[in-house]
């Protein structure tokens, strides 16, 4: 069995073929997928979307990219979609410096009181970070100090919640990044590049982490791996993702196949709410 723990089915790229996506995934072995949301309204048709597959769970939040707006208004609507079946975690959320569309302020402010929903309703957090450049990383050093800081307190108030607190999504951070985070529990989350020939810095994550702590996703549309790069993503190439990290890790693809998958079971749980 293999999962996508994210990949944003609910976007127009999918619009003429989106059930077919879904049976693609399933005749290669996906019987889970994660569709994270990235305002308001994709939160929503996440939720949405979720009721027409079995096999798709949401997340529900604001990207930073998308928080200019962001005010207590919008932090009670995700609370109410948070609520619904198959919601299984918080995200995609975070901080970007890549693309500055977001105050930085705005940017931290939306992110830490979105950890606090998850906090709240006791839900692992999906989390994106970009930085600003390879010699500008302030984006992850922010977003790290945060997180460490959330899940500490989480330890204190929510033991279960800080033993599975969430997954740095599309990881871009160093192995010692990468290390700091796991330290404090989260999942590191690997996508198509780790199949690119100057991912160097990636698969040394992908190998120099614990098993457990890593989780494979495609973050489709987008981030294509090896040998569809240039075509649009599907869940379905997840299985490049998983074979790639199972030979750097030098281990065998079933071992690897199936540690992630519990892993991403473990993190998110996922099961219908009664």
């Amino acid at each position: 069995m293999l999962v996508d723990t994210h990949c944003h089915l609910n976007f127009d790229s999918f619009d003429l073929d989106r059930a077919a996506v879904v049976e693609r995934a399933a005749q290669a072995g996906v019987n889970r997928i994660l569709n994270p949301g990235i305002d308001v309204q994709t939160s929503r048709a996440a939720v949405e979307l979720v009721q027409a597959f079995p096999a798709v769970f949401a997340a529900v939040g604001v990207h930073p990219n998308d928080a200019s707006g962001w005010s207590d208004i919008t932090l009670g609507e995700l609370r109410l979609l948070a609520a619904q079946p198959k919601v299984v975690a918080i995200g995609e959320i975070g901080l970007d410096y890549y693309w500055q569309r977001t105050e930085r302020s705005v940017q931290i402010k939306a992110f830490e009181q979105q950890l606090d929903l998850a906090a709240d309703l006791e839900l692992p957090v999906v989390v994106h970070v970009r930085d600003a450049s390879q010699d500008d990383r302030r984006a992850m050093q922010d977003a790290l100090e945060i997180l460490v800081r959330w899940q500490s307190h989480l330890a204190a108030h929510s033991p279960d919640l800080a033993s599975r607190p969430g997954v740095l999504h599309s990881f871009s951070g160093d192995l010692d990044d990468a290390w700091r985070a796991a330290a404090s529990q989260f999942c590191i989350g690997i996508t198509g590049p780790v199949t690119f020939k100057k991912a160097e810095i990636l698969r040394l994550v992908a190998a120099g982490l614990p098993a457990n702590h890593l989780l494979i996703e495609t973050d489709a549309p987008f981030l294509t791996p090896h040998p569809h790069r240039g075509e649009r993503n599907e869940p379905a190439y997840v299985r490049y993702i998983a074979e790639k990290i199972a030979a750097v890790r030098e281990m065998a693809y079933d071992n690897f196949e199936q540690i992630t998958t519990d892993s991403a079971e473990r993190l998110f749980r996922w099961q219908v709410k009664s």
